[in-house]
C-alpha cells in the first residue's frame, strides 16, 4: 500500500515536472516570438524615421533651390536691360569704333548669366560689367567726335594722292580703326617717323608708306591706333606700375605689343604676360 502511494507521488511529481518544463519551453517561445516581434517593429521604426529624414533633407533641398532660382531670376531684368542698351551703343557706334573686344566681353558676361542658378551676386556683378562697357561705348564715340572736329583742316592726301590714301585707309579699317581720322602729313617727328599718333585722336602717315607691303602697312596702322587707345587711358597707364615694370614705361614697346594682340606682329616680340596686359588697353583697361 505505501509503495503504490509512493509510486502515484512519484508518478504525479514527475507529471509536474513535465508540465512545469513544457510551460517553461512555451514561455521561452512567446518570449523568442515577443523580442522577434519587438526586433522587427524597432527595425521598421529605424526605416520610417530614416525615409521621413531624406524627405525632409529632400524638402530642404528643394525649398533652397527654389529660393535660390527665384533671387537669381529677380536680378536677370536688369541684366536684360543692360544689354538692351549695351546692343544701342553698338549701333551708335557702328562705322566709328572697333567693338570687337566689347562684343566679346558682354557674350562673357551673358553666357556666366546664363549658367548660374544660385547666386544672384553673380548676375549683378555681370549687370554692373555690361553697363560699364556700354558707358565705356558712350565715352569712346565722344572722344572720337572730338577728334573729327579736332583734326586737321584741308585734304587728307597730297602726294599720296586719293589712291595712296585709300590704301593705307584701307589698312587702318582693317585692323580695327573705322572712324579714326586720317591724313597724310610729314610733321611726325619732323618728319622721321612714316606714321604717328595724335593725342586728339588721329593718325598722321607719310606718303612713302603707301609703297609699303600690305603686313607692314597693316602693323603700322595697328601700332599707330593702339597709341590711340594709349591716349584713352594715358593718366591710369602712366600711372600703372605694372605698365613700368612690365614696359619700361615705353609706350612704343606697349604699342608693339597691343598690336601683336590683334594678330600684327612687328619686328618686336613680347611674352604673354605682356600681352595678356596689353590686350586691356585695348578695352580701357589698366592693370
Amino acid at each position: 500500500m505505501i509503495r503504490r502511494i509512493v509510486s502515484v507521488a512519484v508518478v504525479a511529481a514527475v507529471l509536474l515536472a513535465g508540465g512545469a518544463v513544457s510551460r517553461a519551453a512555451s514561455l521561452d517561445a512567446e518570449r523568442a516570438q515577443v523580442i522577434a516581434e519587438l526586433q522587427s517593429l524597432s527595425q521598421a521604426t529605424r526605416s520610417a524615421l530614416a525615409r521621413t529624414d531624406h524627405l525632409e533633407g529632400s524638402i530642404a533641398i528643394a525649398e533652397k533651390d527654389s529660393t535660390e532660382r527665384a533671387a537669381v531670376l529677380e536680378v536677370r531684368p536688369a541684366f536684360l536691360a543692360e544689354i538692351i542698351a549695351f546692343d544701342a551703343a553698338i549701333a551708335r557706334a557702328d562705322g566709328t569704333l572697333d567693338t570687337a573686344a566689347h562684343r566679346a566681353a558682354v557674350l562673357s558676361a551673358q553666357q556666366t548669366v546664363l549658367a548660374e542658378r544660385r547666386n544672384p551676386a553673380t548676375v549683378v556683378a555681370a549687370t554692373a560689367t555690361v553697363h560699364a562697357l556700354t558707358d565705356r561705348i558712350g565715352d569712346e564715340i565722344a572722344t572720337w567726335q572730338a577728334a573729327q572736329s579736332a583734326a586737321p583742316n584741308g585734304p587728307a592726301w597730297a602726294s599720296s594722292g586719293p589712291d595712296g590714301y585709300a590704301r593705307v585707309r584701307a589698312a587702318l579699317d582693317r585692323v580695327g580703326g573705322q572712324g579714326v581720322g586720317l591724313y597724310e602729313s610729314a610733321s611726325c617727328a619732323g618728319g622721321t617717323a612714316p606714321a604717328c599718333a595724335n593725342s586728339d585722336g588721329y593718325i598722321k602717315y607719310r606718303s612713302d608708306v603707301t609703297e609699303w607691303s600690305t603686313d607692314r602697312l597693316e602693323w603700322a596702322m595697328a601700332h599707330e591706333l593702339a597709341h590711340i587707345h594709349q591716349f584713352r587711358v594715358w593718366g591710369a597707364l602712366t600711372s600703372s606700375d605694372a605698365y613700368q615694370s612690365m614696359f619700361g614705361g615705353d609706350p612704343e614697346f606697349l604699342a608693339n605689343c597691343m598690336a601683336v594682340v590683334r594678330g600684327f606682329p612687328g619686328s618686336v616680340g613680347c611674352d604673354a604676360d605682356q600681352q595678356r596686359w596689353a590686350s586691356g588697353v585695348w578695352v580701357g583697361a589698366v592693370g
